[in-house]
């Protein structure tokens, strides 16, 4: 179902889609942004509330402090230190937009364009397919990009969403969703007693403008063990450095299996609920995030302040700043190639 979510002060129309399972799970994905504006699921006795952190307008997503709640994210994912690049011998600049870095794609990325629809006739009401196409030297990057975004609901409350992209100049490419999940309820208190388990035993520590050091960090013995299942506050007033110097979690986790196949790389369980959600992916890392930057400032679609912590992510994705890291998985697209992920959010209850 697509219904209008408003206008741009250029004049150009937004849409909302609306998708639908027969088993009470509903996803509405906005055209801009290629987001995820709001995402209903049952709890155990059947209660249908919404998970995820957005708005109720297309006006608070155009203000610059909306956090990029629910939005595809690229050309480049996460950071880029100070914004550059060398790609075949050239160097490259984009936008520092996040301190003395880039981040998400720069000033203007996927986040804040319009998305076109290619199929809005799924006679199931369960499936939606975007494109965009990002010109060679915007933001900076090489190549003409024609990026694909797909959001499919399966009946066991599986939403799936497709990756895929071709370029026809070599180019860096890093895409994930950015919503924030809160299992309790959409502006229903913090995170913090959500229990996480990553099947990560590896983490990439960053310095002080949270660009990795290079280093692959054993998570054993360190407030970054989520091997076993851990409230998400335990260990956030920890002194060690990397927790301050994040403000919390704002780190990427390397995924123990290899990536290419899709594979379990989170499961996070809220108590007063009893819902669950299990994040797979095809990409070799996921990025969690413990909403260190949400500060009260923005009202959300249930009327209530999205606060300190109030929602977390996990951006499943190639690693940060892999364009100046050697020793990460390569984020390099060529011409011929064709770039595909899938990840998979997967909800129940216990």
């Amino acid at each position: 179902m697509r219904t209008h979510f408003g206008t741009t002060p250029g004049g150009a129309d937004v849409y909302l889609y609306t998708l639908r399972n027969g088993a009470g799970m509903e996803v509405a994905v906005s055209d801009y942004g290629a987001a995820i504006v709001s995402l209903k699921i049952p709890d155990p006795t059947g209660r249908i509330q919404d998970v995820v952190l957005g708005y109720n307008n297309l006006s608070a997503y155009l203000s610059r402090k909306n956090q990029y709640l629910g939005a595809t994210i690229g050309r480049y994912a996460n950071r880029i230190a100070k914004g550059r690049f060398a790609l075949n011998g050239r160097q490259y600049q984009v936008p520092a937009n996040n301190g003395p870095n880039s981040l998400h794609g720069g000033s203007t990325g996927f986040d804040k364009r319009i998305w076109s629809a290619e199929d809005v006739t799924d006679p199931a009401g369960r499936q939606l397919k975007l494109r965009y196409l990002s010109e060679d030297g915007e933001e900076g990057f090489p190549g003409n990009l024609d990026v694909h975004v797909s959001f499919q609901l399966a009946d066991r409350n599986e939403l799936h969403i497709g990756y895929s992209a071709t370029t026809d100049r070599d180019t860096v490419l890093n895409l994930t969703n950015h919503a924030y999940f809160n299992l309790a309820g959409e502006g229903n208190g913090d995170i913090l007693q959500h229990k996480v388990t990553l099947f990560a035993s590896r983490f990439t520590p960053v310095d002080e403008t949270l660009i990795p050091t290079g280093e692959f960090r054993n998570v054993a013995g360190t407030p970054f063990d989520f091997r076993k299942s851990t409230a998400i506050g335990a260990r956030l007033e920890d002194s060690a450095g990397q927790i301050r110097r994040a403000g919390g979690y704002d780190h990427n986790f390397v995924l123990d299996e290899g990536e290419e196949k899709l594979v379990l790389a989170a499961r996070v369980t809220e108590p007063t609920s009893g819902r669950v959600l299990e994040v797979l992916t095809t990409e070799p890392g996921v990025q969690f995030y413990s909403g260190n930057f949400l500060d009260g400032s923005t009202v959300g679609k249930s009327g209530r302040k999205y606060s300190f912590r109030s929602g977390f992510s996990l951006e499943t994705q190639h690693f940060p700043d892999s364009p100046n890291q050697p020793a990460f998985p390569s984020t390099v697209l060529k011409p011929g190639q064709r770039f595909q992920s899938t990840t998979v959010y997967r909800f129940s209850s216990e």
